[in-house]
């Protein structure tokens, strides 16, 4: 028996976000569908050897032949999808669910003299205001527990309240404050009535008003010193975010669009596909293309959609893209002609962009799915054998090296407005990335960034053996555990350098200087992805949809990851070594400050009252960080 199936990706191919995955069989058929927290977690348990699988799953793994996920925005819509694809594939190796034909409803009962909140699966409750359907019934009692923290309103049923009013004493929710107790007057059944009407307005959307209000509320009672109330407000305030997170999967049901998601850089672009049909993800595509020219995305819109429905596929009524083209109009004649050729009613079709409420947020879902598509592509791409040998024996014809470049080395530089300036190397052998040899540099002072990498370069070349060996016992230092820790003496057969023929003369006379010969040096800047070689007039150009191109960039784009990495964590560390002066404020304060602001550029504009509004920070600390930053 095999060890494992062979079409097991690779576990930097899966992503670590929550999602649903598919089990497809030769013929595409759904054979399983699953949701996880972690899809990489999720997955790798069905990739086991064979032998320690369960028999069931063993026969779904072994009647497959590949496997697909889908990223979402959290659990909760990972579980909304996971339910939608079961009942619309209907894949054999799933339970199947028992009530797929009746869903739970939130309801509130407006016309009664005392208001209820109730999940029920009964739609027929005189004057009741209904809110979903949902496809889990615990799903929806979650959000009616955080919610009553907000809006304490009645959810006992008529029996509870009826002995509440006889004994004198509330229900457990009363004394919890999940209700107002209207039971035994603390509140007016007026005053609860409004509350359950605040409810049913917070659901029906109109949410920003009254998280506006609590936070107006919070502000002033903390101005006032009435601690005890700001904590009350902040936690119905938290209560209403947690309810507030939007749901991308399951839409209004009159919804009857396709969204398209576009990731794309120089060399290739990534395209995915949902198809709502009656408010649910009825199916997914994903392709990618090579671009052969560097078009803007606008463009790219267009071309998408004539590949989209050029084939049997009519477009919907409505077509959401990232961006509208210029011929927005002219494309929309074009959609509705094919509705027509169908034979479908209602022929105009939309084309629009989603920019708030429930088809922005799933419009931000396939564009993560777009972007991850495009990671793995590159991925897979950059680790085919195949693919490697002939990128680096285009590379070795291209620069006219004597050899293969078998190690390569690529280094960016990296600063904010000229602080904080740091330089990045890495390294690949045989097309493929060796991070434990990635280097990080920090540059105390520079002019520019050709003179940045002049530095980088001297100190990274006084390191190279020039006699090809190793010479690990001679060129090492002890780590902490007191291990030789392996430097950087491998002479490499490329040097690249993020920029164009200023960069590239910044590294050849760093190259001089220390009278390193034998090495073949190049650049490639951006803007056309041009590889400039030292003392040359005119670029190397390769063919834009090449693998040595292709590769180039992705070794560039590594150091520009790497550099960038490095260098935030000089700015965190800069900003929380000069708050550690301000007297009762700690890492874990600091951490709060850096999160609730996003970045250190932030927290350094920010005014004292704009600090002060921050978890834990009063206005006498606020204003000792607001001083200590501008020290």
């Amino acid at each position: 028996m095999a060890d494992t199936v062979s079409y097991r990706p690779k576990a930097g191919e899966i992503p670590t976000s929550p999602g649903v995955y598919r089990f497809r069989d030769a013929s595409g058929r759904v054979l399983y569908v699953g949701k996880a927290k972690n899809l990489r977690s999720r997955l790798s348990n069905y990739f086991a050897p064979l032998q320690n699988l369960h028999q069931r799953t063993r026969s779904m793994v072994t009647s497959a032949a590949s496997v697909e996920w889908t990223v979402v925005g959290n659990e909760f819509e990972a579980l909304q999808l996971e339910f939608t694809w079961i009942n619309e594939f209907d894949p054999p190796f799933n339970v199947q669910f028992r009530d797929d034909k009746s869903y739970p409803y939130l309801a509130i009962t407006l016309q009664e003299d005392v208001p209820r909140v109730l999940v029920t699966r009964n739609r027929k409750i005189s004057g009741a205001r209904y809110f979903g359907p949902y496809s889990r019934v615990w799903a929806i009692r979650e959000t009616v527990d955080i919610l009553l923290k907000a809006f304490p309103m009645r959810s006992c049923t008529d029996a509870t309240y009826k002995r509440a009013q006889q004994t004198g004493r509330p229900c457990l929710l009363g004394d919890i404050g999940k209700c107002a107790a209207p039971c035994v007057g603390r509140i007016s059944k007026e005053d609860h009535k409004s509350i359950a009407v605040d409810f049913a307005s917070f659901m029906s959307g109109n949410d920003s008003k009254f998280v506006g209000d609590l936070e107006k509320k919070m502000k002033a009672a903390s101005a006032e010193q009435d601690y005890e109330a700001a904590a009350r407000y902040r936690d119905q305030l938290g209560a209403m975010n947690t309810a507030m997170s939007k749901n991308a999967v399951v839409l209004s049901e009159d919804i009857d669009t396709d969204f398209f998601g576009i990731a794309h850089d120089e060399l290739a672009a990534a395209v995915q596909q949902f198809i709502v049909r009656g408010g649910r993800i009825r199916g997914v595509k994903s392709w990618v293309v090579d671009k052969e020219l560097d078009v803007e995305l606008s463009e790219l819109v267009e071309t998408v959609l004539q590949n989209a429905y050029n084939g049997e596929d009519a477009p919907p009524r409505e077509v959401v893209v990232p961006v509208l083209p210029d011929d927005a109009i002219e494309l929309e004649r074009w959609l509705a002609d094919l509705r027509i050729s169908a034979g479908l009613s209602a022929t105009k079709v939309s084309l629009k962009t989603a920019q708030r409420g429930e088809k922005a947020a799933l419009a931000l879902t396939v564009g993560t799915n777009a972007r991850n598509a495009l990671v793995l592509y590159k991925t897979r791409r950059s680790g085919d054998f195949t693919a490697r040998s002939q990128a680096l024996a285009d590379i070795q014809e291209a620069l006219e090296m004597p050899d293969a470049p078998l190690r390569m080395e690529c280094y960016d530089v990296s600063h904010l407005s000229g602080t904080n300036i740091v330089a990045s190397m890495v390294v690949f052998e045989d097309g493929l990335p060796k991070k434990d040899q990635y280097r990080r540099f920090s540059i105390p002072d520079s002019t520019d960034d050709t003179e940045s990498i002049y530095q980088t370069l001297t100190r990274r070349l006084t390191h190279i053996d020039e006699d090809g060996t190793r010479q690990e016992a001679a060129d090492a230092e002890a780590d902490a555990e007191g291990r030789p820790r392996r430097k950087f003496a491998y002479r490499p057969n490329l040097l690249i350098v993020d920029g164009g023929q200023p960069q590239v003369a910044a590294a050849q006379r760093a190259m001089d200087d220390l009278g390193i010969t034998g090495i073949t040096l190049c650049g490639i800047a951006k803007r056309l992805e041009e590889i400039w070689l030292p003392d040359s007039d005119y670029p190397v150009i390769l063919p834009r949809n090449s693998d040595a191109l292709f590769m180039i960039q992705r070794i560039r784009d590594e150091a520009h990851r790497f550099a960038i990495t490095y260098q935030r964590q000089r700015r965190s560390h800069d900003v929380s070594s000069a708050l550690s002066e301000v007297s009762g404020l700690g890492p874990a304060r600091v951490k709060q400050l850096l999160k609730h602001f996003g970045s250190v550029t932030r927290l350094r504009a920010a005014d004292a009252e704009a600090i002060a509004e921050v978890k834990g920070v009063g206005p006498v600390l606020a204003r000792q960080i607001y001083e200590q930053l501008r020290s």
